[in-house]
């Protein structure tokens, strides 16, 4: 069974509040990003990501492929996913945490009818790697449409 690893690193300076922060993808596919506290809990400072903005980028592209396979092994692989993943960070009497992740996918799948992506987009929510690291500590939500 195949077994791979990845890696990034980061730096911070400076207090939670007013620091700054880098991450690099050990792969080289993205630029040095910047972090901070302001963009994590405001939106604030474009150009930079979070935490929770890289869970979702691997959440989506997990998930998408996940379903893929779903669909593939079941003999309808699809034309074209659309996958999005919106993950909630707050901020509360027990401390930060992530508390939900949204996945919405669209799908155009030749010769699969509604009920049956349904049926395949669930069994990937249960099924993708990112998905089984969060269970039972996040709530993950899935809306799943087939396109047209």
């Amino acid at each position: 069974m195949p077994n791979g690893q990845s890696r990034a690193e980061a730096s911070w300076s400076g207090t939670l509040t007013e620091g700054k922060g880098r991450v690099r993808l050990g792969s080289g596919a993205a630029p040095e990003m910047g972090v901070s506290w302001p963009r994590r809990v405001s939106g604030g400072e474009g150009g930079q990501t979070t935490p929770e903005e890289l869970i979702a980028a691997a959440h989506a592209a997990c998930y998408s492929m996940a379903l893929s396979n779903v669909l593939g092994g079941a003999g309808s692989p699809p034309r074209n996913l659309e996958v999005s993943a919106t993950v909630t960070f707050e901020v509360g009497a027990g401390g930060a945490r992530i508390s939900k992740v949204l996945l919405t996918v669209e799908g155009d799948v030749p010769g699969v009818d509604a009920a049956k992506f349904q049926e395949a987009a669930n069994g990937a929510k249960s099924g993708c790697p990112v998905s089984k690291a969060l269970a039972g500590n996040v709530d993950i939500q899935l809306e799943a449409r087939l396109k047209g």
